[in-house]
């Protein structure tokens, strides 16, 4: 295990350039199942969770060479439809090989998958879809199995709108030749980047960024070079992160129209945000009051994203007001916040899925452990804010979402090291 030392009460300042989005990185990772051809993926995030992927691919059979920075090419044939349980187990993500798998191989067994705990995620969704491809689904001795495919034209409602539901449709409905149609699809931005990659795959996808998708396959898919689209989530942690720090922080490589109410939410908690264009970001704090009664409540997209609200309840803290988070989604989320008030915050919990925070409150530095990515990161934001020294456990569990966070932020003028 490692371990995040951090001396707070230093502003942060300079530059940063968002890394790839993670989200996107992973279910293009599994797209590569579907063809021998070479995939070259490029501004890939140098994380964790893209390290367990890979690993899953090459113990498949695939074969993963690192070319440049970030950049990675994957080609070979797959030879095994089961992964290695305990790889299968590091990542929520690896039950994408098991829709990339049924595509190209007919069956798939893939252990429950691991991840954060942040709540209870089900698969009925991705099993339900695959039903209706004609697919059988048991459950052997803690192993998932999924066998057998029809190729007829297929019609699938999601009662939720799942990111890796619709990714996982997405990724069956690349290899068949008959149509099939997505309802209420997630169309989050890491969605949209993989359809784009099954599109220069050649399968034809309609109402690419809508809730509805329609999609023909093609037989045999096509190698592929794709620049992963730029994470931002990222982009909204380093602009909590400046405000949060009574910084000034300049960002590259962000796309504003993935920020707009992000933008919104932090303008309310008197965050400045000048865009100098639409992919170059300034943020600090604004001069201007807060809005001193606010709600921020998570959504699909286009909604506030919920990987963002561990990081803006610590923003929360340390402006003026009262702001009420809401994440529906999952009833974890919340959790975290003992640390925080252990910290000084006053952050009153007011059921699993809402937090009252009451801000402007000076944080101190504690001994904490990081809970999952998103809160991990949040914790070290309020540790960079506080006053003193805090020490944060488990620092392995936000690299798996954030690349070379402590030589980023150090580059920032924060005072952070890691301890192995």
């Amino acid at each position: 295990m490692s371990k995040f030392i951090i001396r707070g009460g230093i502003p942060l300042h300079g530059e940063v350039t968002v890394a790839g989005n993670k989200n996107a990185a992973l279910p293009i990772i599994a797209a590569t199942v579907l063809t021998d051809a070479a995939c070259t993926l490029e501004n890939i995030p140098d994380i964790r969770d893209v390290d367990a992927m890979l690993d899953i691919a090459k113990n498949l059979g695939k074969t993963v060479e690192r070319t440049a920075p970030n950049t990675v090419t994957i080609s070979g044939t797959v030879k095994l439809s089961h992964p290695a349980d305990e790889l299968a187990r590091r990542l929520r993500a690896s039950i994408l090989f098991m829709g990339a798998l049924l595509a190209k191989t007919g069956e798939a067994f893939i252990a429950p998958p691991g991840g954060c705990v942040i709540g209870r995620r089900g698969l009925e969704s991705h099993f339900t879809a695959f039903e209706k491809f004609g697919a059988k689904i048991e459950l052997r001795e803690n192993v998932y199995h999924v066998c057998g495919k029809n190729d007829q034209s297929v019609s699938v409602f999601l009662t939720e709108p799942s990111v890796t539901a619709t990714e996982n449709i997405l990724l069956v409905a690349a290899i068949s030749t008959k149509k099939t149609t997505i309802r209420n699809a997630a169309c989050e931005p890491h969605v949209s980047d993989l359809a784009r990659v099954l599109v220069k795959m050649g399968a034809t996808i309609e109402g690419i960024d809508t809730n509805r998708l329609i999609i023909h396959g093609v037989e045999k898919p096509a190698g592929f070079r794709h620049r992963i689209v730029p994470d931002y989530i990222e982009t909204g942690t380093f602009a909590i992160a400046a405000a949060t720090t009574n910084g000034i922080i300049r960002m590259r490589d962000v796309r504003r129209e993935q920020m707009y109410l992000t933008d919104y939410h932090l303008e309310k908690l008197a965050v400045s945000l000048n865009y100098k264009t639409d992919s170059e970001l300034e943020v600090k704090r604004a001069a201007r009051p807060p809005v001193l009664s606010r709600k921020v409540q998570v959504g699909p997209w286009p909604g506030f994203p919920t990987d963002l609200m561990s990081p803006l309840i610590v923003l929360a803290t340390q402006i003026a007001g009262t702001t009420l988070c809401h994440d529906w989604m999952f009833e974890s989320r919340m959790f975290f916040v003992d640390k925080l008030i252990v910290m000084g915050a006053e952050v009153t919990l007011c059921d699993p899925h809402r937090g009252l925070v009451t801000g402007a409150t000076p944080l101190r530095g504690q001994n904490l452990s990081s809970p999952d990515i998103r809160a991990g990161v949040a914790l070290v934001i309020a540790a960079l804010a506080a006053r003193g020294e805090s020490v944060i456990d488990r620092a392995e569990l936000v690299d798996r979402g954030y690349e070379n966070i402590v030589g980023r932020l150090q580059k920032l003028g924060g005072d952070i090291e890691r301890v192995d």
